[in-house]
């Protein structure tokens, strides 16, 4: 409380309240205190943004110096600066715009055949009525993100290969093929396999994710529908 001069010049009492820096703080700290659980869960969020998505890009730099993987750690520090010199030998190798073509045509590939298939991987999950059934076959086939693209390109070689290669085999024990077909080392089946296995890896995963977004369609709509007439097929 202090005293103040009013309007008139007279002297009235203020109870204003002034609250003080050192007030601030420790209110900040009450409040960050009964949020601790919370506080620590971004924290420990923000720690692996940090060590495994930040911290890892510093190596950047060895694409600007004279680095060979002998130097070890310390060498990417202290290296020789070159600059743009390793971009203008790549920019300038006769490879580079076939690498170009071969990069984008993937890519559209992909997005024109593996991005609808989640879509409808989750819709078809939606229909199925045994629960059990429907909880073995999601996690069966979110199972895949999980594994790394070496395991993954393991496994093509134990299945695709010439020599030993699973489908092979079974062709030739069929009678399908009387030759093994070079599925890996022929450029007609490249883009097939690699548009394949990116399927197999990821849809599982976002089948999840379209999954739960179809979950959360309020359910009056679909009975707005079946007054309306509409047909199992119009409401998928």
């Amino acid at each position: 409380m202090q005293w103040k001069t009013n309007k008139r010049g007279l002297l009235r009492l203020s109870t204003e309240h002034r609250v003080t820096g050192n007030q601030r703080r420790v209110s900040i700290l009450s409040e960050l205190g009964k949020q601790k659980f919370l506080q620590i869960f971004v924290i420990s969020g923000m720690l692996f943004l940090f060590i495994f998505s930040y911290l890892p890009m510093t190596g950047l730099i060895m694409a600007f110096k004279n680095y060979t993987i002998t130097m070890g750690i310390k060498g990417i520090f202290t290296s020789e600066w070159v600059g743009l010199k390793y971009f203008q030998e790549f920019i300038t190798d006769y490879k580079f715009w076939p690498l170009v073509r071969n990069t984008i045509a993937l890519s559209c590939f992909k997005l024109i055949f593996a991005f609808p298939m989640p879509i409808l991987f989750a819709i078809m999950l939606n229909e199925v009525k045994h629960n059990k059934f429907k909880r073995f076959v999601q996690t069966a086939s979110y199972m895949p993100h999980f594994i790394s693209w070496v395991i993954i390109s393991g496994l093509a070689v134990n299945f695709l290969s010439i020599d030993r290669g699973a489908i092979n085999s079974i062709f030739l024990a069929a009678g399908f093929i009387k030759e093994p077909i070079p599925f890996l080392s022929s450029a007609d089946y490249f883009w097939g396999i690699a548009v394949c296995t990116d399927i197999w890896k990821d849809m599982g995963w976002w089948a999840i994710l379209f999954l739960a977004a179809i979950t959360g369609i309020d359910l009056s709509l679909y009975e707005a529908a079946d007054i309306d007439g509409a047909s199992r097929l119009s409401k998928i």
